[in-house]
């Protein structure tokens, strides 16, 4: 029991005076309020303001309504970054609801594993996705969502296979509908599902006060300001696009949408819209770099660019400047909505030679501005390690920016909050001045002869041969060390290497036991967050059973 603060606990009480949950559905409303002519999404000709977004909204969440669905429900959209998927970030919770991305890259037997799982009452739909979804309909064991189509006109394909489509929806729902605000600051907002490479993933439950807290840590981690034109390339359903929906609303900038990963299209984005910020993994920043038709950076500013996922390249932080990028790169996972640490910038970096700003920029970081903390812990004392850079513990986050926990599974979510902190499950190190750096996933580092070997350090290495554009590294078994790095491969477009090329040029950079004992090349798997997908590359070298997924 919380002990009283004497004279200060009398008469001081909670009101709706001096007291409203937090939830960043307050920054919808205020933009609107405050710039309703202001553009708030642009997408292949069509545009929104923010008070039509705002009404857009409010239509849609009292459709929800008038369906029955509200608290505690849950409201699932498989969409590509489109203004309806921006809008169901603030619609569904309007409603009362729990809004479920679906990741578009799924099979039908995981995407009705996560409409049963999650209880879903209605789901959204592009038509590209229709076949899928059917074929997982078909699958779920229990009652099936209605389903709303939301029409693209810059598509041509799919069907309709709902009973209604997304703006019919809102000509049903009244355009003065009042919001329902949390009744707790710590209901839930949005469900998601952990990338589960064996078993079913796990429904990672986030609540109001936790999204308005990192989208406040976006705009000040990614120097957001007002009015930011932010380019989608990260997709909205990954961590709810980082959180960054609730992001740009707060900051009254505009949405650039897009629907799929296009250097191209994006160069032609960039320039027509004046766009400042953008995210993405590595994967989508090394395309932009190596597409043929990338710009060379010649002044002016620069658009900041946060980067996630594995630690990047080297060879990436300082591509992305030379095609007018400046890329600042943060960490997180789902449970902690996407990035809850930042490799914050300290004065006199940008005029250090480019590798060592780039070697700088390539931490995991410390904590967002509205984290509590992230370090790196010794998993069986629970202590801190040794700020030296090599003693290597498991990184954990506290705070207000981690989940409530996961979904029907209170096993799992004790498991993951043992000892106070969430447990990540990657490897890192701490630097003299506290800032985390990630050396590896608990599953991904090889012992080869007794001796550790960060697949990360020997893809950094990878990444600086002229000739390739991805790389990965995983353990292949071996009979006299147990096992040794194995190498995959994908080259530039018309670049040519051989294994013993790659080999050779390891080997000039790094000790021979931490060298690749083979390459493999071809197109390297990835999820469409960009991830590359090391389960599958281990499946195919038939890694020990202690490093599958």
């Amino acid at each position: 029991m919380i002990p009283d603060q004497g004279a200060y606990s009398v008469g001081l009480d909670q009101t709706p005076a001096n007291f409203v949950p937090l939830s960043p559905l307050s920054f919808l409303k205020r933009s609107a309020a405050v710039y309703p002519d202001l553009t708030s999404t642009v997408y292949e000709g069509r545009s929104f303001t923010w008070a039509q977004t705002y009404e857009r909204c409010r239509r849609f969440a009292s459709f929800l309504t008038g369906r029955g669905i509200g608290r505690g429900d849950t409201v699932a959209a498989m969409l590509p970054n489109l203004p309806a998927m921006n809008e169901a970030h603030f619609a569904v919770p309007m409603a009362g609801a729990v809004l479920n991305a679906l990741n578009i890259r799924l099979d039908a037997a995981a995407i009705a594993f996560q409409l049963d799982h999650g209880g879903a009452r209605l789901l959204l739909v592009d038509p590209e996705f229709s076949g899928v979804i059917t074929e997982a309909l078909g699958l779920m064991t229990g009652p099936k969502p209605s389903v709303i189509d939301v029409d693209d006109a810059s598509f041509a394909g799919g069907q309709r296979i709902g009973e209604l489509e997304y703006e019919a929806a809102l000509a049903e729902g009244s355009p003065d509908f009042t919001s329902a605000f949390p009744l707790d600051e710590w209901d839930a907002i949005a469900l998601g599902y952990t990338s589960g490479t064996t078993g079913n993933p796990k429904g990672v439950v986030t609540h109001h006060r936790g999204a308005y807290l990192n989208a406040v840590s976006n705009i000040l981690a990614a120097g957001l300001g007002q009015h930011p034109v932010y380019l989608w390339t990260l997709p909205m359903f990954h961590c709810n696009g980082w959180c960054f929906p609730w992001t740009v609303a707060a900051s009254a900038g505009v949405n650039v949408c897009l629907r799929k990963v296009d250097p191209t299209k994006i160069f032609a984005l960039m320039r027509e819209h004046g766009v400042t910020h953008m995210s993405g993994a590595p994967i989508v920043y090394n395309t932009l770099i190596n597409a043929p038709d990338a710009p060379v950076y010649s002044g002016g500013p620069l658009v900041q660019g946060s980067i996630a996922g594995a630690p990047p390249p080297m060879a990436v932080l300082s591509g992305a400047e030379k095609i007018g990028i400046k890329l600042t790169h943060v960490y997180g996972l789902t449970e902690v909505y996407g990035p809850a640490s930042v490799c914050a910038e300290q004065p006199g970096w940008d005029a250090l030679p480019a590798d060592e700003r780039a070697n700088l920029k390539r931490r995991q970081g410390v904590p967002y501005h509205l984290q509590e903390a992230v370090t790196v812990i010794d998993p069986e004392t629970m202590q801190e390690v040794p700020r030296d850079g090599e003693t290597i513990g498991e990184v954990m986050f506290r705070g207000n920016i981690v989940m409530k926990g996961y979904l029907k599974n209170e096993k799992a979510t004790k498991e993951a909050f043992e000892g106070g902190w969430f447990h990540t499950g990657d490897l890192g190190v701490l630097d003299a001045a506290g800032y985390v750096t990630i050396k590896d996933r608990s599953k991904d580092i090889i012992i080869s002869g007794g001796e550790n070997i960060s697949s990360v350090e020997v893809e950094d290495v990878l990444y600086k041969h002229p000739a390739v554009l991805f790389a990965a590294v995983v353990a292949k078994p071996d009979a006299k060390w147990g096992e040794v790095p194995c190498a995959f491969v994908e080259l530039k477009a018309n670049a040519e290497a051989t294994e013993a090329d790659i080999i050779a040029f390891c080997r000039a950079q790094m000790p021979g036991f931490k060298t690749p004992k083979a390459v493999v090349f071809g197109v390297i798997p990835k999820t469409s967050t960009g991830k590359i997908q090391k389960f599958l590359l281990r499946d195919q070298v038939k890694s020990t059973g202690s490093f599958s997924s």
